[in-house]
């Protein structure tokens, strides 16, 4: 049951498809586009769309209330503002600027990726909600518990931690 419900999570957030017709969005093209207020209504809006998730289900490749798998969440409430981004938390990875942990603070609405194999591939992403100076709270769509908030201060999440993103 452990090899299935870890073969399940590595591949919760696997590589898909996405159409090449996609709009691409990242941090360049918003920031050139959009004032501050903009982004602020749009980090909001997101992060208020994450809140209403919690409970769903998980689901393989889901993007919407009857299950998100991870990136499924993620892309559908950065759809709801009318910004594409890919249905893979590896490609989610390289969208945005990577952040410095420990020079650039993490905020609201930046996407946090994590990854649970021995060669630190990303597989998956959850969205900020909340930063203090030692804790990123976080929702993601978990394979065992659905869309949850949880915490870099939880003993897996702190082990598997890969990288924090800002996409505007």
């Amino acid at each position: 049951m452990t090899i299935v419900v870890i073969m399940i999570f590595s591949y919760s957030c696997a590589p898909k498809n996405y159409s090449s017709t996609s709009k691409k969005i990242g941090y360049k093209e918003i920031k050139s586009s959009t004032d501050k207020k903009k982004i602020e209504k749009i980090v909001q809006s997101v992060v208020e769309n994450a809140h209403k998730a919690l409970g769903s289900p998980y689901k393989y490749g889901g993007t919407n209330t009857k299950g998100f798998d991870c990136s499924g969440l993620i892309i559908t409430l950065f759809k709801q503002q009318d910004i594409i981004l890919p249905h893979n938390s590896l490609q989610l990875s390289k969208t945005g600027v990577v952040l410095n942990i420990k020079k650039d603070k993490v905020n609201k609405g930046d996407l946090v990726f994590f990854s649970n194999n021995k060669n630190k591939t990303i597989d998956h992403v959850g969205i900020v909600i909340d930063t203090s100076d030692e804790e990123i709270k976080f929702i993601h769509s978990s394979t065992s518990k659905g869309v949850i908030v949880s915490s870099t201060k939880e003993p897996y999440y702190k082990k598997n931690f890969v990288q924090a993103n800002r996409l505007f």
